[in-house]
């Protein structure tokens, strides 16, 4: 008896055009900020090996043992604090940017099909996946909403897309965005941001750049995130005209006693009224979406450090979320990535379909 190991499309007919799939993915959320469902987002999460790169020995108890039980109920105030109606910021947040660039690609028509799915919770990227190959997606372009490159996101995702792809008959041809830390137009939507924030506030005495943090021992590994996080800065800044005393970089969200990047938003912010800077503008160019880190650690926690270190003025700039110029970035991503898959019009679909007759196929 033959065993059936690989699947394929159950739609499939001789003659269907080859479509293009475009797999948006961002890093995940809770299904809600009870504890149970924080726990379960945490374990399949901080369980992944390009998060955490440590023996599973050492730990899987540190996990289990203390991370699991008391920080998800630790962590459900704060998740509870950015809820929306709606769900998850993040979530919410991501299908408008699925729905927003879906219409922006509206004018290829039926050639090409967009999902969202989330590297842990859901939308699984599972049956993301799934529902493109049922729709004769036969070109695929993975598109993680992460502008700077690290293993721990950028990675981890193609991990979960290719083991995804393991079990299919037919794999699809597939294109990798691994980040867009310097794109022109990624720069130009940041820098229009904090035009934006400025016509309504004013400058700040300080622009702050503050990008997700990771253990320093990635760096010296041979990541390229920090590197490419100073970049991503650097050019906003000089696309912005600052002096160089008018901007700094720093990292947040540090975990546990190893050294992570540095310097440290918290301790950044806490110094810098000392310093003589009393307002301070604070922007996540790292984040594509607004969620937990921004929300509620950069826009409440760091905020309250701030003025309590005596600053006068703390302002968070949003991150671009579905801002057109961001989405149109999105796009402008797409586009070069896939012109000549929407250009190749080799196919005749009737002649297939009749060359397939001939040979007997049954798929017609």
């Amino acid at each position: 008896m033959l065993m059936t190991r690989f699947s394929a499309n159950s739609n499939f007919q001789h003659g269907d055009p080859p479509r293009v799939g475009i797999l948006l993915l961002n890093l995940g959320t809770p299904q809600s900020p009870r504890p149970r469902d924080l726990r379960s987002f945490l374990r399949e999460f901080l369980s992944d090996p390009r998060v955490v790169e440590a023996s599973r020995w050492i730990w899987y108890p540190v996990l289990y043992g203390i991370i699991l039980p008391f920080r998800a109920v630790a962590k459900s105030q704060a998740y509870t604090s950015v809820w929306t109606p709606e769900g998850s910021p993040l979530l919410v947040i991501s299908r408008r940017q699925e729905a927003a660039l879906r219409a922006r690609l509206a004018n290829l028509g039926d050639a090409v099909r967009v999902e969202l799915a989330m590297n842990y919770g859901q939308p699984a990227i599972s049956a993301a996946l799934e529902r493109l190959r049922e729709s004769g997606v036969e070109r695929l372009l993975v598109l993680p909403l992460y502008p700077q490159y690290s293993g721990s996101t950028t990675g981890a995702i193609f991990d979960a897309v290719t083991r995804g792809l393991r079990r299919w008959r037919r794999v699809p041809a597939l294109r990798f965005v691994d980040g867009y830390h310097d794109h022109p137009r990624y720069i130009e939507a940041l820098a229009a941001s904090l035009r934006d924030h400025w016509q309504e506030h004013g400058p700040a005495a300080r622009l702050l750049f503050s990008f997700h943090g990771t253990p320093r021992t990635y760096l010296d590994a041979g990541d390229p995130y920090f590197c490419q996080c100073h970049k991503t800065a650097r050019l906003v800044a000089e696309a912005l005209e600052l002096d160089p005393s008018g901007w700094e970089l720093a990292f947040q969200s540090r975990f546990g006693p190893k050294q992570w990047l540095q310097p440290y938003t918290s301790e950044r912010l806490a110094a810098l009224p000392s310093e003589g800077v009393d307002s301070v503008d604070i922007i996540c160019p790292g984040f594509a979406a607004d969620c937990l880190e921004t929300l509620e650690e950069i826009a409440v926690d760091n905020r309250e450090q701030f003025l309590s270190a005596g600053g006068r003025e703390f302002r968070y700039v949003p991150a671009l979320n579905d801002r057109e110029d961001h989405i149109g970035m999105l796009e402008t991503l797409v586009h070069t990535q896939t012109r000549d898959w929407f250009a190749d019009t080799r196919t005749d679909p009737e002649l297939t379909r009749e060359r397939a007759r001939v040979l007997g196929a049954k798929n017609i």
